[in-house]
């Protein structure tokens, strides 16, 4: 027991320090895992020498709503003493299966507590029983509740610690039955720690994550100079409507203007620190043209296979597209396309070149 508690106070220390993953909407989630069983209410003097594992199949309805199918065996013993008062070690192995309802409490927190309750069914062994004929119709069913933690290690691992109470149908879980007792309930309680993994993920959780995991840096971090000095540098000499609509918003066509300083970290569809305050322009003048939409134009540099860069440029696009719902502007405006390598505005054999290539331009539609 000391040590089962040992093992999980030190994976919920290790974990404290991982940042929050994303939250969806529908899911389902496999789990497994260890459990430490032990008699709660039985007539016998429960033993610490106990062990079991579990299965389950769980699917998430939304952020709060979870139904689960568990199952599991659980080893656990007991002691009681005979007339001659010599010590006997009673041993039940249970074989469970249960549906409980889960109610995650803060369901968007890196760790995430719930509640359950359900009901299940039961298969008992027994050895070494009190009474002879405990053992009879071996089957059995039982109420659960309990409570537990998932601490999430990203977006589809996390780890699961929990403690159920089980009240079974009658006196026979510890092999004896007393004679005063009518119409007894053994029960049992049992600590697990296990690791769920998610699939089938829904959306991504607006009420959780309402810029879907874009956080804008507290500082303004962004070399305005250098910025505009790549974009005169780069951008083909033979356009010749480039208009400035602000410092950092410059039209390069009668359509499409292209917001500079909107970037992204190589392979990935996250901005780079000086994006924010680019996109924040781009919030304004958007207010200021309420009747204007915009479809987003994602694009990439050259490195990677023409499929994955595609894809890539979606993702960037979708990203600037969140982060402007984030900000109050309505989605119904805003479309995306992804373009992935084509149509660069430098040249890719610098990474200088290769940075102004991740970019993202808006084409007006009035």
């Amino acid at each position: 027991m000391k040590n089962f508690i040992i093992t999980i106070v030190l994976m919920f220390t290790v974990v404290m320090g991982v940042v929050q993953a994303q939250t969806v909407t529908k899911s389902w989630a496999f789990g497994f895992g260890l459990d430490y069983p032990r008699f709660a209410s039985a007539n016998i003097t429960s033993l610490n020498s106990n062990y079991g594992g579990y299965l389950s199949i769980q699917r998430n309805f939304s952020e709060n709503v979870g139904l689960r199918l568990k199952g599991g065996y659980n080893h656990i013993e007991g002691e009681w003493s005979d007339p001659l008062f010599v010590l006997n070690t009673e041993e039940t192995n249970l074989i469970t299966g249960n549906i409980d309802l889960l109610y995650y409490l803060v369901p968007c927190a890196p760790v995430s507590p719930y509640i359950f309750a359900g009901v299940g069914g039961n298969y008992r062994s027994i050895t070494n029983g009190q009474t002879a004929f405990a053992d009879d119709n071996k089957f059995g069913s039982q109420l659960n509740i309990g409570t537990g933690a998932e601490i999430k290690f990203n977006s589809t691992w996390s780890l699961v610690t929990e403690f159920g109470y089980h009240v079974t149908n009658n006196s026979k879980l510890d092999g004896t039955i007393a004679p005063t007792e009518i119409n007894g309930r053994d029960s049992y309680i049992v600590l697990s720690a296990g690791v769920n993994m998610l699939f089938g993920k829904g959306e991504v959780s607006k009420k959780c994550e309402p810029c879907q995991g874009i956080t804008k840096p507290v500082k303004d971090m962004t070399d305005y100079d250098k910025i505009e000095d790549m974009i005169k540098k780069h951008i083909p000499k033979e356009v010749t409507k480039e208009v400035i609509v602000d410092r950092y918003i410059k039209a390069i066509s009668d359509d499409r203007i292209v917001l500079v300083g909107v970037n992204f970290a190589f392979d990935k569809s996250e901005l780079l620190p000086e994006s924010y305050s680019v996109l924040d322009k781009a919030v304004n003048l958007l207010n200021e043209n309420p009747t204007v939409n915009v479809e987003i134009e994602g694009y990439t540099d050259y490195v990677g296979t023409a499929q994955y860069n595609q894809e890539l440029s979606v993702e960037r696009a979708e990203t600037v597209k969140k982060y402007l719902v984030s900000k109050g502007i309505n989605a119904n405006r805003l479309s995306t396309i992804g373009y992935g390598k084509g149509n660069p505005v430098a040249k890719n054999d610098t990474e200088e070149g290769r940075a102004m290539n991740r970019r993202i331009v808006f084409r007006i539609i009035k």
